[in-house]
């Protein structure tokens, strides 16, 4: 299906915005593979643009597989504290498109994803099914200048690709 017409301010309370980390090193199995919801995001969708800001301080740990052991609360928010402190460090985080192409019930965004300083192009594909829009960008943390997380002496790593998936439903017009 199409994009519903007209512009749409999305945020949280519309859907989710995720990161999803994998993990690497020595020591990858004592680590989790991470699913961090964004829980302070803003975006406007019209036909011919897409923009979106998050706030870096609002990410938290909703999952995590993998591991030696389950991921209790304490270890996710001190993994939320760890992202805040020494990875994002509040940093700006902001996409804005340069095209967008909906044909079908596919959406092409290409544009530019802002993190930490960095600006770099990002293209991705959303599924457009009524009201509901479902897709995922891929990027290395290395192309935006960050160093991946690391602990146990670099034995065990967060991997330098993360994801960042959307799934929100678009308002309908009141």
């Amino acid at each position: 299906m199409p994009l519903p017409p007209g512009t749409h301010e999305l945020g949280p309370g519309d859907g989710t915005l995720v990161v999803r980390t994998g993990k690497g090193g020595a020591a990858a199995k004592a680590g989790h593979n991470l699913v961090l919801e964004v829980t302070r995001w803003s975006a406007t969708l019209a036909p011919e643009r897409l923009s979106l800001t998050a706030d870096a301080r609002s990410l938290r740990v909703r999952g995590g597989s993998g591991g030696i052991s389950p991921l209790g609360d304490e270890e996710k928010a001190g993994i939320a504290q760890t992202i805040d402190d020494e990875v994002l460090k509040g940093g700006s985080i902001a996409f804005r498109s340069t095209r967008v192409d909906a044909a079908g019930d596919r959406v092409a965004v290409e544009g530019e994803l802002e993190l930490l300083g960095v600006t770099r192009p990002l293209a991705f594909d959303l599924a457009s099914a009524g009201r509901r829009l479902t897709g995922s960008a891929r990027f290395k943390q290395t192309d935006f200048k960050m160093k991946p997380y690391s602990a146990l002496f670099g034995t065990l790593k967060v991997a330098d690709e993360v994801e960042v998936a959307v799934d929100v439903q678009i308002p309908t017009e009141s």
